[in-house]
């Protein structure tokens, strides 16, 4: 069972897609995740993009938390279709469900900008060019958090980005990036 763990839908079940395309993030990763977050951004009224969402745990967690907003990109139509009810259950303001690939939705000029980045696809997808094509995205302070299997290689942050710490999960690791200050002259 996968629940919203605080905040103003605490303790609200969520649904989780059926099949394989998917893997929710564990109860306790996504404590952990917040926690962490806690003293490197305020989730409060920040704008969240929710990337391969699946059930849409992480993003409608943040919004419970008290982000302004959350955009949930998720390609698969079963998820999408659990995302939209999950969305839909906890009556999210500032939710919005985009059913389309992530590379699609990144390709695209960016508006708005996020303060906060969740990116949880599958652990086979190669998650460095989605880094890329996120820059332009963030916020000048904006915090990036990554989920990959904790035996498989470290997450490698491409130019652009600076590693904040990783954190372990049992299967899972979860990374913490944010953009890299300018270089200087």
């Amino acid at each position: 069972m996968t629940r919203v763990i605080a905040g103003v839908a605490k303790g609200r079940r969520l649904q989780v897609p059926s099949g394989t395309t998917t893997r929710p993030t564990s109860d306790r990763a996504r404590e952990g995740l917040f926690s962490s977050l806690l003293s490197l951004l305020d989730v409060e009224g920040a704008r969240v993009l929710d990337l391969y969402a699946g059930s849409g745990a992480l993003g409608l967690e943040a919004v419970s938390r008290g982000a302004a907003s959350a955009t949930l990109v998720e390609a698969d139509p079963d998820a999408v279709a659990v995302l939209r009810a999950n969305a839909s259950l906890l009556g999210a303001p500032g939710t919005h469900v985009v059913a389309q690939p992530v590379e699609r939705f990144l390709a695209v000029d960016p508006e708005p900008r996020y303060d906060l980045a969740l990116v949880d696809p599958p652990y086979d997808v190669d998650v460095e060019p989605v880094l890329v094509a996120l820059l332009p995205w963030l916020a000048p302070e904006a915090v990036v958090a990554v989920e990959r299997r904790s035996r498989g290689r470290a997450l490698e942050w491409p130019d652009g980005y600076e590693q904040v710490r990783s954190r372990r999960y049992g299967e899972a690791t979860l990374w913490y990036g944010r953009l890299a200050p300018p270089a200087g002259p």
